[in-house]
């Protein structure tokens, strides 16, 4: 059986993490880190503009920054000439 992240992996998702500072309800000077990690598209980041739109409506917490970085996990391999002899047996 295929796991639900790997066909997702192959559908075009990578793996997107967000750094995202937020004001805190109690003390709103003081900033405070979340970090979100979620399987989505480039450029659009549907879910984590989902994950940010159910933040700004149900939670107290500000936003003040988020940032985002993406990586494709499924890739074609990569293969690099060294001078040297390859053998298989």
């Amino acid at each position: 059986m295929v796991s639900k992240d790997f066909k997702r992996q192959l559908e075009g998702y990578g793996l997107a993490t967000a750094e995202i500072l937020y004001r805190r309800p109690d003390h709103p000077w003081l900033l405070q880190a979340y970090v979100w990690q979620e399987y989505d598209l480039c450029p659009e980041f549907p879910e984590l503009q989902r994950f940010l739109q159910f933040w700004e409506t149900k939670l107290d917490g500000r936003l003040y920054h988020v940032t985002v970085c993406h990586r494709g996990l499924i890739a074609p391999a990569e293969i690099k000439a060294v001078d040297g002899v390859f053998r298989l047996n």
